[in-house]
């Protein structure tokens, strides 16, 4: 017994027979996996596999169709949405800043809505959430002033503004050149390794995911469903699915 609730206090989140999708449209069926925590895990697959709706069911945003998914052993529900929401944050694609907010008020915006610290508590909280990503010196500026680099590093600081115990990045390096992209990824491997957070991470960059990725969930549009689970390394070089050693060999002779 003793070692069924240590393998349950490991995973964070769990999926069990999953299916993803709308009403009336499933995109993923019968999806099961775990995410452990502190580990950063990736989802990724081709343009319309269903890596960023299985990540907007995770969140919260869309119920699944069928299935079971908790979080921190939690489902999504009316009276579980306010304590699951302080358990996750979220940096989408875009960073999603409000523009016409610093990027100090734009990281302070979840302590106001969620807590009750005090003006100068919740000001304190927020700056020194800027100075761990490196935007100390950005807090007084609007998202229009700084690079999308920077804005992706704001928008980090906000989703780790309550303390989650998972941090959900979609998209981190769209958009960015290789250099500024190596140093998010950087960023990422400090923030789990000083915080011990749990990060799940929607991309298709290859660089990235050798770099930073713990293991690796990968999702095919054509069979609708899980094609592939584990380390990066040990999918390139062990798998023996054909469209998953070209996803990961992809570029190479």
């Amino acid at each position: 017994m003793g070692d069924l609730k240590a393998m349950a206090e490991e995973n964070i989140i769990e999926l069990e027979r999953v299916d993803a999708g709308y009403p009336g449209a499933v995109i993923l069926k019968d999806v099961s996996f775990a995410i452990r925590r502190g580990e950063v895990f990736i989802l990724l697959g081709g343009s319309g596999c269903g890596k960023s709706t299985i990540m907007k069911h995770m969140i919260g945003l869309n119920p699944i169709l069928a299935g079971r998914l908790t979080v921190a052993g939690m489902e999504w529900g009316r009276r579980t949405r306010a304590a699951l929401c302080r358990k996750i944050g979220v940096m989408y694609q875009s960073g999603a800043l409000f523009g016409s907010m610093t990027c100090l008020e734009n990281v302070m915006l979840p302590l106001e809505e969620f807590t009750r610290m005090k003006q100068t508590e919740r000001r304190a909280r927020a700056m020194a959430l800027l100075k761990d990503v490196e935007m100390g010196d950005a807090a007084d500026k609007l998202p229009s002033e700084i690079s999308g680099g920077m804005r992706k590093r704001a928008a980090i600081a906000r989703a780790m503004a309550l303390d989650p115990e998972v941090v959900f990045l979609d998209e981190p390096s769209a958009g960015l050149d290789p250099i500024t992209s190596s140093a998010l990824d950087d960023l990422i491997l400090r923030l789990k390794e000083e915080t011990r957070k749990t990060f799940v991470v929607v991309t298709h960059e290859l660089p990235s995911i050798f770099k930073i990725a713990d293991r690796a969930a990968m999702f095919d549009k054509a069979r609708h469903g899980l094609i592939a689970l584990g380390a990066p390394q040990e999918l390139k070089d062990g798998s023996d699915d054909p469209f998953v050693r070209k996803f990961f060999n992809r570029g190479e002779a």
